[in-house]
């Protein structure tokens, strides 16, 4: 193989397996922006107003370094593979040709395949947008997690653990994609089965600064007492079902466990658990609040 085709890495040289040397070329800036049309399965989607603004300024200077890859669809057209930035940025700069290279694809799911490895291969995407993109090529080309794993050199648990992510509330994906949490938290949070504990706790994740280790203390303590509420002793059965949902509504409302109380003649009281000072401050908070 020669040396044009080592700069596409290792994942995207062995990912094709009728990858054809001798069809595939590279062109240095002989293709006009305008015969290049978008991938529509790109599987980036966010794009840092910074940071292409840096690639513009770079790219100005300097010109594109890495040249863009693009499979041919029509005599004089192709359709973009990956380069995404790259791309958007010569049309911003209004450059009329651009360098390439032309390899041979013939599916979507193998345009989707080359685009998702060279993007994560570059740690170009946030982990939302790399489980969309697994997440594609699982619900809409069929492909298993093993040969996703395969094909983008990763093993199949972290495929797994990636596309479970999608499961979570999308105010938590939104502050996974900006960096708010870590990919640690964020599977910390998938141990609650509520939707309203899971943003809860990402609200105490942000206020107090809390690490991967100290979520899933909290996950795990917040799991058994869901545990034990399903299976209630005698006394507890005895409570109305009223009761138990007024229970169960405060403590997906506060994050933490309540037990309500009351004798024959309607007395009674609530009991509400904290676990440190910074917990007990984040309770007041709640129930002070106007």
């Amino acid at each position: 193989m020669n040396a044009k085709h080592k700069s596409l890495g290792k994942g995207l040289r062995a990912l094709i397996p009728t990858y054809q040397e001798e069809s595939d070329r590279y062109l240095d800036g002989a293709i006009p922006l305008s015969q290049i049309i978008p991938n529509r399965n790109q599987p980036r989607q966010k794009f840092s107003s910074d940071a292409m603004n840096e690639l513009i300024n770079s790219i100005r200077e300097n010109g594109i370094l890495q040249p863009l890859t693009v499979r041919e669809i029509d005599k004089n057209q192709y359709e973009l593979i990956a380069g995404e930035r790259r791309y958007r940025a010569a049309v911003e700069l209004g450059l009329s040709t651009i360098p390439v290279y032309v390899i041979s694809v013939d599916t979507d799911v193998e345009m989707l395949e080359y685009a998702l490895v060279e993007n994560v291969q570059r740690e170009d995407l946030d982990p939302i947008e790399e489980a969309e993109g697994y997440a594609l090529l699982s619900g809409k080309y069929n492909l298993r997690q093993e040969d996703i794993a395969q094909k983008v050199g990763k093993n199949r648990t972290t495929i797994t653990n990636s596309m479970r992510l999608l499961k979570l509330p999308s105010e938590i994906k939104s502050s996974l994609k900006s960096g708010e949490i870590t990919q640690g938290h964020a599977r910390a949070l998938l141990g609650l089965k509520s939707s309203s504990m899971i943003i809860n706790l990402h609200q105490r994740i942000l206020a107090h600064q809390l690490n991967v280790r100290q979520v899933e203390e909290l996950v795990k303590t917040m799991t058994d007492q869901t545990t034990k509420a399903k299976r209630p002793s005698p006394k507890v059965r005895e409570k109305s079902t009223v009761i138990l949902g007024i229970e169960t509504e405060i403590r997906n409302w506060l994050g933490t466990k309540v037990a309500i109380s009351r004798n024959k003649k309607g007395r009674g009281k609530i009991e509400i658990e904290f676990y440190s000072d910074d917990d007990l401050e984040r309770l007041i908070e709640l129930l002070t609040q106007t």
